[in-house]
């Protein structure tokens, strides 16, 4: 599967019973593809940097687990195709992972809009993240998701200073209640560049 493909369509689709005779080799496949795709910043939030890979294999375990056969693949395909970046962009999931469940509910109400303070800092220059197209994903009471899908699109000077490893990357969060920053590291630079290819 070439990293750079920008859409799944049916015919990439395998079968139910071959995916299910080979499953436990894809899934062994895609590990290295993910851990440089994934960043942790702060004590708990984690993005998932997505692509056609990552994408793939997440349809081809929804239709394993729900069973849904021939009739669920559109469905599948509609919701995951535009996490696949289009050249010019990165997409992540971001994933506020906090095992307490106590805590977990008291930190969702105060990171309400979280998704909208989401960064990419090129030295001093920012490309702010944008929150895909899903539904709200705060809840009428103020308690965000702890799931959310953020855009980063990019200008064509802003993807080779991304390249460039003279210049310094930082992933980071803005929110009044979680401010937090990482270097993207080189591994996860080189990984991620495949996504403007």
């Amino acid at each position: 599967m070439p990293a750079a493909q920008r859409k799944i369509t049916p015919a990439d689709i395998i079968a139910y019973e071959k995916y299910a005779a080979e499953r436990a080799q894809f899934r062994k496949n895609i590990i290295p593809v993910k851990k440089n795709r994934r960043m942790e910043v702060g004590p708990f939030a984690t993005f998932y940097f997505e692509n056609y890979e990552t994408m793939w294999m997440q349809v081809q375990e929804m239709l394993h687990i729900e069973k849904g056969g021939d009739a669920q693949i559109e469905g599948e395909l509609e919701a995951y195709n535009p996490l696949i970046p289009q050249g010019s962009e990165l997409i992540a999931t971001l994933m506020l992972e906090i095992e307490d469940v106590n805590r977990r509910n008291r930190e969702l109400y105060r990171l309400a809009g979280i998704e909208e303070s989401v960064y990419i800092e090129l030295d001093q220059e920012r490309i702010a993240a944008t929150p895909t197209e899903y539904d709200d994903r705060t809840t009428p009471d103020g308690k965000t998701s702890s799931v959310h899908w953020v855009r980063f699109r990019f200008l064509p000077g802003q993807i080779a200073r991304f390249k460039d490893p003279a210049v310094n990357a930082v992933l980071g969060v803005a929110h009044p209640a979680y401010g937090h920053m990482a270097v993207i590291p080189p591994d996860v630079r080189q990984e991620l560049s495949k996504d403007f290819a």
